[in-house]
């Protein structure tokens, strides 16, 4: 009967690797649609992770499909949060004024109002392309 190897102190098998790897891109994932910001970095530990799990997985002769799709979701995630960062930050006066607005306002009409005018100074800044896909995507 043979002992069983141990991996070396700091090391983990590549299995516990690849699935750390999909784990923290799912939730990198639901991360970006909560606070996108999060959800950027969340996003690149998660792709560090799938990318250092490949070659451990190859070494012990093991599916990769696990690291792959981590880096896959990762990837997707890293491209959404990005652009939900860059938005915020792009169209950060006008969710300012936004929030002051709220505040000010005691019935649902006069948020209704705040949001007109949200929306008004959104579409000065943005291009109507990007308004026409942001019009696509609700419901």
């Amino acid at each position: 009967m043979s002992t069983p190897v141990k991996a070396p102190a700091g090391q983990q098998p590549a299995d516990a690797a690849g699935r750390r790897a999909i784990w923290l891109s799912i939730a990198a994932l639901a991360m970006t649609f909560m606070l996108p910001l999060a959800g950027l970095v969340m996003a690149l530990f998660a792709l560090m992770a799938g990318v250092r799990a490949l070659p451990l997985l190859r070494a012990e002769s093991k599916p990769t499909g696990v690291a792959v799709g981590g880096i896959t979701v990762s990837s997707i995630a890293l491209a959404l949060s990005a652009m939900a960062t860059g938005m915020q930050l792009y169209l950060m006066d006008e969710y300012s004024a936004y929030q002051e607005c709220l505040k000010g306002a005691g019935t649902v009409s006069s948020q209704g109002e705040c949001f007109a005018q949200f929306r008004d100074a959104a579409q000065r800044k943005l291009p109507p392309d990007v308004l026409e896909m942001l019009g696509a995507m609700q419901p």
